[in-house]
């Protein structure tokens, strides 16, 4: 039989951890950022350029809402969504703001 304070300790402990939210915006990259790629322009394409400053400049990928830049964890998947809109799913760490990525699937 578990002591009544020690069930209450660990259903706070589990509302206290940081659950999965959903994120809506631009997979760019943290060298054009919120900036955009009109002034780098590595590539014909938005597309191209943010590749090409990954590749190129060692950048990182990033998700911009119009507000914020969310360093992405998972640096493999979002090459295929490069310059589009999507949603991404995972946990925020809010102080490096860094999404954990759970899943990336194009925005509608």
């Amino acid at each position: 039989m578990t002591h009544p304070t020690w069930s209450l300790l660990a259903v706070a402990a589990l509302s206290a951890a940081p659950g999965k939210q959903t994120f809506t915006g631009i997979i760019t990259d943290d060298v054009c950022g919120k900036a955009g790629h009109s002034q780098m322009r590595m590539g014909p394409t938005d597309a191209e350029c943010t590749i090409a400053c990954i590749s190129a400049h060692g950048a990182t990928y990033v998700l911009y809402d119009g507000e914020e830049v969310y360093t992405l964890s998972d640096q493999r998947m979002p090459e295929q969504f490069a310059a589009r809109k999507v949603t991404v799913t995972g946990t925020l760490d809010a102080k490096t703001k860094t999404i954990q990525v759970e899943s990336i699937r194009a925005a509608k």
